[in-house]
């Protein structure tokens, strides 16, 4: 399987794009580095996890994936609280934060059926 087809790979580079394409709006320079990190993560370890030659790491490294979801996540539900975020945007980004997180999960959970 090549990641570039993957379509949860591919949904998190658009997270990503999105948040950074965003985040020339945010004053708050922590909070913004926060934001983009953390997306910029799920894509790039969903990528190293796909191309790791062991289960054993791939799962770890989709793990790290899922872990940035959770993260970016919990960022966009401050930043929409604190008020750095569009409500409507955050929404978004909530629900697809989400949906990545549940794909990782599943893609993990018939790895580890190999192990």
């Amino acid at each position: 399987m090549k990641f570039d087809r993957m379509d949860v790979w591919m949904r998190a580079v658009e997270l990503s794009v999105e948040a950074y394409k965003y985040s020339t709006k945010i004053r708050d320079y922590g909070f913004r580095d926060q934001l983009t990190r953390s997306a910029l993560s799920i894509p790039s370890n969903i990528a190293e996890g796909v191309e790791r030659e062991s289960i054993k790491e791939s799962i770890n490294f989709l793990s790290y994936a899922k872990a940035s979801a959770g993260e970016f996540y919990t960022q966009v539900f401050i930043g929409k609280k604190a008020g750095f975020l569009d409500i409507d945007v955050a929404e978004r980004w909530l629900q697809e934060s989400k949906e990545i997180t549940a794909i990782l999960a599943a893609i993990m959970k018939k790895r580890r059926q190999f192990t």
